[in-house]
């Protein structure tokens, strides 16, 4: 088309009614929601519509949502359509004819009352009831204390002081340990008292030394 101009139509101003916003997707969505309110609750109007074409349709359905949200018991109706369009392009250069293109166009239009509306169209949606917010019960599981391990060559009261010696003391088995003694044995014991090989069984020893103490 690099040899045809648009012919730009003049703009069908068609009657607005006061309760219709038209939506283009140019304006702030913010100055909608402000005035769709105000209509709502300052000047008292039973429902509003909105309207948009092509691009701007996902911004008028925003629209709605979020002003539902602000005005709480709002009916919906939802009408979607389609709008034929022609364009009429000129050639720039001779020997070329005028060219008319077809488009459609989608539309929306979204009608938000307080009152009732039809809830035989297929586009109706009730209002939304907020739910309350219910209390929740937190339970908490009280877990069991754990036990504290008892660290290597800890004291002891109940087994006279040695928990956890295991080899020393002595050669005797009056105490139930297994050792060479008190100086040179391995993990705190010797050989003993000197070098004697002592064995206790129900208080009798065997030697020079070892299992008396």
């Amino acid at each position: 088309m690099d040899r045809y101009q648009k012919v730009e139509k003049p703009k069908s101003e068609s009657p607005i009614n006061d309760n219709e916003i038209r939506i283009t997707s140019q304006g702030a969505i913010r100055n909608y929601i402000n005035y769709a309110i105000a209509l709502l609750q300052e000047k008292q109007a039973k429902e509003i519509v909105l309207k948009a074409m092509g691009q701007a349709i996902s911004k008028t359905v925003a629209i709605a949502e979020i002003i539902k949200k602000r005005v709480p018991q709002l009916h919906q109706d939802t009408a979607i359509s389609s709008l034929s369009i022609t364009d009429v392009w000129d050639p720039i250069e001779e020997g070329l004819v005028p060219v008319e293109m077809t488009r459609h166009v989608s539309m929306i239009s979204i009608t938000l009352s307080t009152g009732e509306l039809n809830k035989n169209s297929a586009g109706y949606q009730p209002p939304h009831f907020v739910e309350e917010s219910k209390p929740q019960y937190h339970y908490h599981q009280q877990q069991p204390q754990k036990q504290a391990r008892i660290p290597y060559n800890s004291v002891n009261e109940d087994n006279g002081g040695y928990s956890n010696w295991g080899r020393g003391g002595g050669r005797g088995r009056g105490w139930g340990y297994r050792g060479s003694g008190y100086e040179r044995g391995r993990r705190g014991g010797g050989r003993g008292y000197n070098r004697g090989r002592g064995r206790m069984r129900g208080g009798r020893s065997r030697g020079g030394g070892g299992g008396g103490y």
